[in-house]
């Protein structure tokens, strides 16, 4: 469909267009003048989410602000706000909210509870996207009783928020001062019982000689742990020098052997020089060869020396360990004869100690939890009270007509279509194109121009206007003889 045949089918249906556009607008202007007026009034208060002085702790421990606010939120739009403010208004000594009650529930369940739904219907919680401050939103038909209710609203919200922080509190201070006085018995039996046995055995709590013993003990453990990585070292120095002697640190870094070692190279180097020009039976050759054997056997000898003395050194390493060790052993023996002895005196230091810590920490929270149960501080601030509001929030007539002109166009334009698509008709020569699937012949311009062309004067420059004549009707007819 072309826009010049949707114009031409809206122009020829303007009526029904027209009817259903009006239609939608009148009645949408009747209803928003006759319908009940609602106003909104609101409350803002202020979620405070720094730590609590009184308890050192933040009263959105483990949660993000996020996640605080929204639950803030969850809270107001809680029953237990709803029955709070159902208090503070007195509405449950209402007679005609009683007997609307009584007709709608047949007095099935709790009257409080069906006032708290229903007021809850008509609130609304708006939180703030970037900040902590809560809108309370409360819509009624009076506009002094939906700006009380805001207020009653968000009164009820900050003593929920008091509650719901003291009454734990004071559960929990109950919970330790029972705790405490069993701790406190403990403690006492704990110290009498460690009493009675220092008076039997004469022994006192702190005793000096087990520290000094004690300090022995350690002094021979590291001894022990000096002289077992000394032994190690010269068990494999041991092992080394029996496997390979002449690879051995001690046998290298012996000043005798290299000496001879180098005498050793001097002499070979000489043998060979001596062989090359006089031969091997020259005596001067048989001289030095003897002598090269010579310092080979003093080299073999020197290199046993050596390794004796390693391993003699290997031995009395292992002696001075098994004399630190057997010393060592003492001592701990020692002192473990000495714990035994004072074992029962330890055991009840424990005991006391103990009972002590548990008594003060238990002591310490409760305190804590006393001045917990007496705070009477919330984390939320009344930012500004709700006042009666001056402009109805509904029904907006305005708003409703706007929305109303846009609706009823839509609506026409597509009655006026539909309707069209039932009832085809012939508004143009391209729709005979469509219809005959064939060409115009000719078009014969009207003799007198419509109302509409006098109105719109594009259309008497348009190939399209003006009436058909019997040429382009009979088209067919003309082709099919």
């Amino acid at each position: 469909m072309t826009f010049d045949q949707f114009l031409r089918i809206v122009r020829a249906r303007w009526i029904l267009a027209s009817a259903i556009f009006l239609t939608i607008v009148t009645v949408t202007v009747i209803l928003s003048l006759i319908w009940p007026k609602s106003y909104k009034a609101s409350a803002s208060v202020m979620v405070d989410m720094r730590p609590d002085p009184v308890s050192a702790t933040s009263s959105s421990l483990g949660a993000t602000p996020t996640s605080h606010i929204a639950t803030q939120v969850d809270i107001i739009n809680s029953k237990r706000v709803a029955l709070r403010v159902v208090r503070l208004t007195g509405m449950e000594q209402s007679t005609e909210m009683r007997a609307r009650w009584a007709k709608e529930t047949q007095e099935r369940g709790s009257y409080e509870d069906w006032l708290a739904t229903i007021l809850g219907k008509s609130l609304e919680i708006q939180p703030s996207r970037d900040s902590n401050v809560i809108d309370i939103v409360y819509e009624g038909s009076d506009p002094a009783f939906a700006a009380a209710m805001a207020n009653a609203f968000a009164r009820a919200y900050i003593e929920s928020s008091t509650q719901l922080r003291v009454d734990p509190a004071r559960q929990y201070a109950d919970f330790f001062e029972e705790r405490a006085k069993l701790a406190r018995d403990k403690l006492e039996r704990a110290q009498l019982a460690l009493s009675e046995a220092q008076k039997q055995t004469d022994i006192l709590a702190t005793d000096e000689r087990m520290d000094v013993e004690t300090i022995r003990l350690n002094d021979l453990s590291q001894q022990l742990v000096a002289l077992k990585a000394l032994r190690i070292e010269s068990a494999n120095r041991s092992r080394q020098a029996r496997l390979s002697p002449d690879q051995s640190a001690e046998v290298l870094n012996n000043a005798v052997v290299s000496s001879l070692k180098n005498q050793l190279s001097t002499q070979e180097a000489n043998l060979n020089q001596l062989s090359e020009r006089m031969g091997d039976n020259h005596p001067q050759v048989i001289e030095l060869k003897a002598s090269i054997s010579s310092l080979r056997s003093r080299i073999s000898a020197e290199t046993g020396r050596v390794t004796n003395s390693v391993a003699s050194n290997d031995d009395i390493n292992s002696s001075r360990e098994a004399a630190a060790n057997a010393a060592y052993e003492a001592q701990r023996a020692k002192l473990m004869r000495m714990k035994e002895e004072r074992s029962r005196l330890a055991v009840l230091e424990r005991e006391v100690d103990s009972a002590q810590r548990v008594y003060d920490a238990i002591q310490l929270r409760l305190s804590q939890t006393n001045l917990e149960s007496n705070n009477s501080q919330s984390g939320v601030v009344l930012l500004s009270a709700a006042g009666e509001p001056t402009s109805p929030s509904s029904p907006k007539l305005m708003l409703n007509l706007g929305l109303a002109i846009i609706l009823g166009a839509l609506l026409s334009l597509i009655a006026v279509l539909g309707v069209e698509l039932l009832d085809r008709r012939v508004r143009s020569p391209f729709d005979l194109v469509d219809v005959l699937e064939l060409p115009v012949i000719g078009v014969i311009p009207s003799s007198t121009p419509s109302k509409y062309q006098a109105r719109l004067p594009w259309l008497k420059k348009s190939k399209r206007a003006g009436s058909f004549s019997a040429i382009s009707t009979n088209v067919k007819r003309v082709e099919t003889a």
